[in-house]
């Protein structure tokens, strides 16, 4: 997958910052996630990717 890849186009947030705040901040959750980046957090209608990407880095 692309860094690049938007995945919260309500707030623009990318994959690839998604996946920076996770490893550097030690994130967990889907809520953490929309706490440090703002995705997930408008409509809500990416937290499912939002969640494969968590479960994807900590395994």
């Amino acid at each position: 997958m692309n860094d690049d890849e938007m995945i919260c186009f309500c707030n623009e947030v990318t994959r690839g910052e998604i996946v920076k705040a996770i490893r550097e901040k030690g994130l967990k959750s889907v809520e953490e996630v929309g706490e440090a980046t703002l995705a997930g957090t408008t409509c809500g209608g990416c937290q499912e990717e939002i969640q494969a990407i968590l479960d994807e880095l900590n395994r």
